[in-house]
């Protein structure tokens, strides 16, 4: 594929209810999608930074910059490109993982679909469909908490992660774990909220049977994590401290956790997602998909990653309806607990033109 364009969208959708975590509340989305133009096809991919650098250092218009004055003229010039190419030239540039794999995404999706292969089927998948958890923000009280998982529980959702932070862990962790049973499949995110000094305050967390206590430190404190695994027994997962196949590889050695997410907008792309996810089948550990409140076009994507067979929990990728009224893709709609994995050329969707509209708010044309 010869690629002669990149187009930036910048969409704004409101979401059905405000999100609230550790760094912050979210009522809308703001989001950066990319449109690869090529010879034989196109193909998209969308940029998971924030509005702000709350989440990571990353953010829409500073993503938005670097793919215009950078990312995508590293691109130009080449007679033929796929993605595996595309990391390597966008290598010089230092960081920018979400912008990378937005324009990684894109290539790739405009890549299979000239070759008619499905992205689950590139990345090595081996179910058609995968098991959906559902991430509950934090709340004004813990009845309103109870509440809303009971909504995601009649909704089918198999496994549920709720967001803590300092002042609100246990007693949601406990009321949740008391009201629903032994049996539901239970998890929190702290999103790097607490300390080492925390140790002995979330190992009171130990007695709920949690499957895991997700990112509780700083990111770039591994050797606090590895200290804070040997002080609890509820297993720690890493989330933002993993940002590449090298860092998930120095964190499982160090013991600082026993079970990774992976976000492929963090660590640069779905194909470095499929390495780290080769690293920690390797070495034994369990991989599950993690969230960013992504449109269609990014669900559509996670869903077929998680289709590999070292993702054996649920992950965050939760159907359409849990963030927006109106997807911009046809909705992911979840059936018995789980998404069917799309079996269509690269992403194996495409926004629908009246819908996308309806939430752009600026576009901008790169030729190449």
């Amino acid at each position: 594929m010869k690629l002669t364009g990149v187009e930036l969208r910048e969409i704004r959708l409101p979401l059905v209810a405000p999100f609230r975590t550790s760094f912050g509340t979210l009522t809308e989305r703001s989001a950066l999608l990319l449109r690869a133009v090529g010879t034989e096809a196109e193909g998209w991919g969308e940029c998971v930074a924030m509005e702000g650098p709350l989440y990571s250092s990353e953010y829409v218009a500073g993503c938005a910059d670097v793919l215009r004055r950078f990312l995508i003229p590293a691109l130009a010039g080449r007679a033929r490109l796929d993605a595996a190419a595309v990391a390597p030239a966008l290598a010089p540039y230092l960081g920018h993982r979400m912008a990378k794999a937005a324009l990684e995404t894109a290539v790739l999706d405009a890549d299979l679909r000239t070759q008619g292969v499905s992205l689950a089927r590139e990345l090595g998948a081996v179910h058609d469909r995968v098991p959906c958890g559902v991430s509950v923000g934090i709340m004004d009280s813990v009845p309103q908490l109870l509440e809303a998982v009971a909504g995601y529980l009649d909704a089918g959702y198999v496994r549920i992660k709720l967001k803590i932070e300092p002042g609100w862990d246990i007693e949601p962790v406990r009321a949740v774990r008391e009201h629903f049973g032994d049996e539901l499949l239970l998890q929190a995110d702290a999103n790097t909220a607490y300390t080492l000094a925390d140790a002995r305050h979330l190992a009171r967390l130990d007695p709920y049977g949690l499957l895991l206590i997700e990112q509780p430190l700083d990111e770039e404190d591994l050797l606090g994590h590895a200290a804070l695994a040997k002080a609890i027994t509820t297993p720690v997962c890493l989330d933002e401290s993993i940002t590449s196949a090298r860092a998930a590889a120095a964190a499982i050695t160090l013991g600082a956790c026993s079970i990774v997410n992976i976000k492929p907008g963090r660590v640069g792309g779905y194909l470095e997602a499929r390495r780290i996810h080769d690293v920690c089948s390797a070495h034994g550990v369990p991989v599950w998909c993690g969230g960013m409140l992504e449109t269609g076009l990014g669900r559509a994507a996670n869903v077929a990653l998680a289709a590999l067979p070292g993702f054996t929990l649920p992950g965050d990728t939760s159907a359409s309806d849990r963030y927006y009224r109106t997807d911009i893709t046809e909705p992911f709609v979840l059936d018995d607990g789980h998404l069917p994995v799309p079996t269509g050329p690269g992403l194996g969707v495409v926004p629908v033109p009246e819908a996308l509209e309806e939430v752009t708010v600026g576009t901008e044309w790169i030729s190449l």
